[in-house]
């Protein structure tokens, strides 16, 4: 059965246990695919992509959150009671 393989670069777990840092950088900031027997097993991501990726993802959910929130009734709030 075809894997899709969602990077444009992949290594195998041999390679990634031989020198993982070399890996990551002649990716140059890109995600690997870590293949296991030509499947991909997991992907390797730099810090920064990681990072940027979550908050896409929180960025989405509050996103979804407002919009479900839209239209409901509004309660007035005066700081000096909080």
């Amino acid at each position: 059965m075809a894997e899709r393989i969602l990077a444009e670069m992949t290594a195998s777990i041999t390679e990634l246990k031989a020198n993982p840092m070399s890996i990551l950088d002649y990716a140059d900031g890109e995600p690997v695919a870590i293949l296991n027997r030509n499947k991909p097993a997991f992907y390797c991501l730099p810090p920064a992509l990681y990072e940027s990726m979550m908050e896409a993802l929180d960025d989405m959910s509050l996103n979804e959150m407002v919009r479900q929130r839209q239209g409901q009734k509004e309660i007035p709030v005066s700081l000096d009671d909080l």
